[in-house]
């Protein structure tokens, strides 16, 4: 695993050859990389990179787990969804409460967009590196998009 600094705080990336297949917040100090990965969030919290192209996999969970981080990762940069439209979208409308237990759970958050899923309303409700890291996650996006709609 290596370590990226970002305005987040630090990001433990673990991957395998070169495709990463976990991202922790509140890594502890440790090397950091010249890897894609490490050079695409770079670009990401700089404003500067609005899609991943670094290869990533989704491991574990279970099968409703991974429906939701399929979900969750075709959800556009500087867009919300609610935790009942991914619910919904999976064929069970009643399960928001479980999409937000999946999307805590989401091995690679800021790559697999987790921060992106809201509550009713466009409430800011849950997100497992804390709702302030959402919060900066968010305006981040919010932000850049409207830089680049205004030219």
């Amino acid at each position: 695993m290596f370590v990226v600094q970002t305005p987040i705080g630090p990001l433990g990336v673990r991957v395998v050859g070169d495709v990463v297949v976990g991202v922790r917040f509140g890594a502890e100090n440790g090397p950091s990389a010249d890897h894609p990965a490490a050079v695409e969030l770079g670009a990401y919290f700089a404003g500067e990179l609005t899609d991943f192209a670094v290869p990533f996999e989704l491991r574990g969970g279970s099968a409703f787990e991974r429906a939701v981080w399929g979900e969750i990762a075709r959800i556009p940069y500087g867009e919300m969804v609610t935790y009942g439209a991914i619910a919904t979208a999976l064929g069970d409308p009643g399960a928001a409460r479980a999409v937000g237990t999946a999307c805590n759970r989401n091995p690679i958050p800021v790559i697999v967009p987790c921060h992106r899923v809201v509550g009713a309303g466009g409430k800011m409700v849950g997100f497992g590196g804390g709702l302030e890291r959402k919060r900066i996650l968010l305006e981040l996006e919010a932000r850049v998009a409207l830089q680049r709609a205004w030219g």
